[in-house]
């Protein structure tokens, strides 16, 4: 079998997972973008894919990540899993997706791509699940890097085929969503996605800076510890910055030398 995961740590999870199971054993891919943020109208038209990887690279700049885009190629991973799909009829893909719009978005764009292979697609989605934490605690987990390894033996027998009507109603909903073109995507639950303002987090951000400068880093880890709903530190970043050119707050530093020299502060009137 071939998994799908949209996080890194996730990855690593299963694979620790797969160190307990044996009948887990299967390749991992890596969806490595996040659609919950961003662009997405006509996502699968060249136009639509050069847009959106220009405002990566904005959000990026910067950023630790900025070297890492060039190496992002999600249209290569798909190309690779269609490839392995159509050689081997036996080949089974898993999709695994957390309680998230990250985990539910990656997964509208690319079972929207994958109907050919209706029947051999399972979905496993951890929708207010209860699993038990490293203290034995009930909890339920919205990333699936959140669960312990022994947990995946449970949570594996959650997989089920995508059904055909499901192959035909969620692409319809994600082009809505495409056409919307909002820039943050919020789950409201099940698989139910609406697009949210740019500004969605900026309350979050704004409610740990005050006039005397912090260091930029302290206020990311602080809101991210916060925020009931997350999204990447590079987005969040990148609303600093246009809060700064919007003359909202104050970015002290020189970005060029990374996000650990920088300070941010409310401006003064």
């Amino acid at each position: 079998m071939i998994h799908i995961v949209f996080e890194t740590a996730n990855v690593k999870a299963l694979q620790t997972a797969m160190e307990l199971d044996e009948l887990l054993q299967g390749e991992i891919l890596e969806i490595k973008d996040d659609f919950a943020v961003g662009p997405v109208e006509r996502i699968y038209e060249t136009e639509g894919y050069q847009q959106r990887r220009d405002w990566w690279k904005e959000v990026v700049q910067y950023s630790p990540y900025e070297s890492q885009l060039d190496i992002v190629d999600d249209k290569l991973t798909l190309h690779n899993l269609i490839n392995a799909l159509t050689q081997n009829e036996e080949q089974e893909a898993w999709i695994w997706m957390g309680q998230n719009a990250h985990d539910v978005s990656g997964y509208y764009w690319l079972m929207s791509q994958l109907a050919a292979f209706a029947g051999r697609i399972q979905v496993l989605y951890l929708n207010n699940l209860p699993f038990f934490n490293e203290k034995g605690s009930i909890f339920y987990p919205t990333h699936l890097h959140e669960i312990q390894p022994r947990e995946f033996l449970k949570a594996k027998k959650l997989a089920r085929p995508i059904t055909l009507s499901e192959f035909e109603l969620d692409p319809d909903e994600w082009k809505k969503i495409c056409a919307e073109n909002a820039m943050v995507r919020f789950l409201e639950g099940g698989k139910k996605l609406i697009g949210k303002e740019v500004t969605y987090f900026d309350k979050s951000l704004l409610a740990h800076i005050t006039k005397d400068a912090q260091k930029l880093n302290k206020v990311i880890a602080s809101a991210l510890n916060k925020m009931t709903v997350q999204t990447g530190d590079a987005f969040l970043v990148w609303r600093l910055r246009e809060l700064s050119n919007s003359g909202i707050l104050v970015i002290n530093g020189d970005f060029s030398k990374g996000w650990k020299e920088l300070t941010v502060q409310l401006a003064t009137a």
